[in-house]
């Protein structure tokens, strides 16, 4: 895949570099993933799409140096994630990486603030980015943006209902202004109403922040909110992914 990519912007910085890699399931006859070149810059957000298997997950968890890359490089913020040792990866990614995952892995018996702060007591860099604001004061703020009542706030995560936890999963992954925001199928667990406003939220706070937002989604209607998206294709049926731009997908083009 060499995905085409919009011209860059002057002055922007490159937050993350895919070049070269690959990957492949232990036992799998072929690659899942094959990436020539992928770039995303500060403030850009990029969409991936495609069915289950595709390795959409895959390439988050390659892009946030959870799992390493075997072939090719993966670079966050010009540092590339082989070149790390674990604690490093580890600090790294606390430090430039928002990451809200699918199944939220909120801590079940933590308080919804206690959750939403846990990056700032494993960051000082995330802490000393919430600016003027306390990280406690940016908490707070970060969950009346996301229509979750003060309430709440005191009670376990765990007894919360599933589209609760998806806003606290999110506050916690926006918090400290991270460099890359990585979403996996953050909408799912959302009604109509709450997940324009959550995309809505989500653009608001990543142009404040500068932060490059690599998100994925299976549904179709969240693409006019990108600028990109890629398809990632199903490789026993298709030999390289299509980039297209939120038009495309809109008028069925993809």
């Amino acid at each position: 895949m060499s995905a085409p990519e919009p011209p860059a912007q002057a002055g922007a910085q490159e937050v993350l570099a895919l070049e070269g890699l690959r990957w492949r399931w232990p036992g799998a006859p072929t690659d899942t993933l094959r990436i020539d070149t992928l770039h995303l810059q500060a403030g850009e957000r990029l969409m991936l799409r495609g069915d289950s298997g595709c390795g959409k997950s895959t390439l988050l968890s390659l892009a946030a140096g959870v799992l390493p890359a075997p072939s090719g490089q993966v670079r966050l913020l010009g540092r590339d994630w082989a070149a790390m040792r674990p604690a490093q990866r580890d600090a790294w990614r606390a430090d430039h990486v928002g990451y809200l995952f699918q199944q939220f892995n909120l801590l079940p018996y933590l308080d919804v603030l206690g959750n939403v702060l846990l990056p700032c007591r494993f960051s000082r860099e995330r802490a000393r980015r919430c600016g003027a604001a306390s990280p406690r004061e940016e908490a707070q703020r970060l969950l009346e943006a996301l229509e979750l009542p003060a309430a709440l706030w005191g009670r376990p995560a765990a007894t919360l209902s599933v589209g609760q936890q998806q806003r606290v999963a999110a506050a916690r992954a926006l918090i400290g202004r991270p460099a890359l925001i990585i979403a996996d199928e953050p909408t799912s667990a959302l009604d109509e109403r709450r997940r324009d406003g959550f995309m809505a939220l989500l653009g608001r706070e990543c142009a404040a922040a500068g932060s490059a937002l690599l998100f994925v989604s299976h549904d179709p209607r969240l693409a006019a909110h990108f600028g990109r998206v890629i398809e990632l294709p199903d490789r026993s049926a298709a030999e390289s992914p299509r980039s297209s731009t939120a038009a495309d997908i809109a008028e069925g083009r993809t």
